[in-house]
């Protein structure tokens, strides 16, 4: 049993884990060059946001490797095309450009090519260490507020396969495993996509962790007679007043946490904070295809033409959040003050 990694940097070669195969195969494929890298993310065999931004720094780093210049004016033009070549896999995805624009600049000290080459790599497995550390500070942190609670409930999958390691919403199970603490871990299928099943099920069996799946709609009947503790979520986007936008079904978990009188805690990096928008009703939230609700395997299972309302996140309002666990501590209510002083702190 080990806490499965969905990215390795091995004697000079790019191995990550193919998440299109789960839970059905484990699969761990090498990627040698940029165009790798760039089918990697865009067709989903590495997802989340961390690991993307990582997948993608090694593949601007493998693409360095080869260019064969003397200058360093060429070689940075080379660079630069790369990175917006790599930068268009997922245009949205805020890891990746920061970890782009990052190996860029890690470069503009360089003497010679061959300088900046070795530079370019450093901060590519910088990025992968650093991701790594912090996934562990919210596993530390979150294992000091679940003190005294074993049975945690959780939804989508914010795990070690969508970073470095550990994971955030996932991190205290497998550094409590790793330091011999045992949690009941309840896993919400989190439909349409069954990130829930397909992968935190599948995540914490590889590590030994006690994992047992449950519908989406369970949840309240769990919370009741299983005799849930405590919920943890990860996040895709906190607003400066601390109100969360994360995978659809974070705000029923949050409102019936409220219910049942049972805390409620948001683990993210410092990155997720966005100051620029003030609270959740300025987060945009994306609608996927109907496709996703309509059909499950290929089969369809709904009439067809049936109409659909497919949001893939919701906001839960900072009023229902216990606590906010970051790689740099606990924030606590009041968040909009609070947020504040730690980002502040921090830089």
């Amino acid at each position: 049993m080990a806490i499965p990694l969905s990215i390795q940097w091995i004697n000079g070669q790019l191995i990550i884990l193919n998440q299109q195969k789960l839970p059905h195969e484990t699969e761990y494929i090498t990627l040698n060059t940029i165009e790798d890298a760039f089918d990697a993310i865009i067709t989903l065999k590495v997802r989340g946001a961390p690991a993307i931004g990582i997948t993608a720094a090694f593949g601007l780093a493998l693409a360095a490797q080869r260019h064969e210049t003397e200058t360093l004016e060429v070689f940075h033009h080379y660079v630069k095309k790369d990175a917006i070549y790599l930068g268009s896999s997922r245009p949205t995805a805020v890891n990746l450009v920061w970890a782009l624009s990052r190996l860029q600049q890690s470069i503009n000290s360089a003497k010679t090519v061959e300088d900046a080459k070795a530079q370019i790599l450093a901060e590519a497995i910088r990025i992968h260490e650093e991701d790594e550390q912090a996934c562990r500070n919210i596993g530390g942190y979150a294992l000091d507020l679940l003190e005294g609670r074993t049975k945690v409930l959780t939804i989508c999958n914010a795990g070690s396969i969508a970073t470095a390691k550990y994971g955030t919403a996932l991190a205290p199970f497998h550094l409590g495993k790793e330091l011999g603490r045992e949690f009941e871990v309840y896993a919400c299928e989190t439909r349409p996509v069954f990130q829930g099943a397909r992968l935190t099920v599948w995540e914490l069996q590889q590590a030994g962790v006690d994992v047992t799946l449950i519908t989406d709609s369970m949840a309240a009947h769990t919370i009741s007679a299983k005799g849930i503790e405590a919920i943890i979520v990860g996040a895709d986007r906190i607003a400066a007043n601390g109100d969360t936008a994360n995978k659809i079904g974070t705000l029923n978990l949050a409102i019936l946490a409220a219910a049942y009188n049972i805390p409620f805690y948001v683990a993210a990096p410092v990155s997720t904070f966005d100051l620029q928008i003030p609270n959740g009703k300025n987060i945009p939230i994306e609608e996927r295809s109907a496709e996703e609700i309509t059909y499950v395997a290929g089969q369809p299972i709904a009439p067809k033409n049936t109409k659909v309302f497919n949001p893939a996140f919701d906001v839960t309002p900072a009023h229902y959040i216990t606590a906010i666990i970051t790689e740099k501590g606990i924030i606590h209510p009041d968040y909009e003050r609070n947020i504040q002083e730690l980002l502040v702190a921090v830089k």
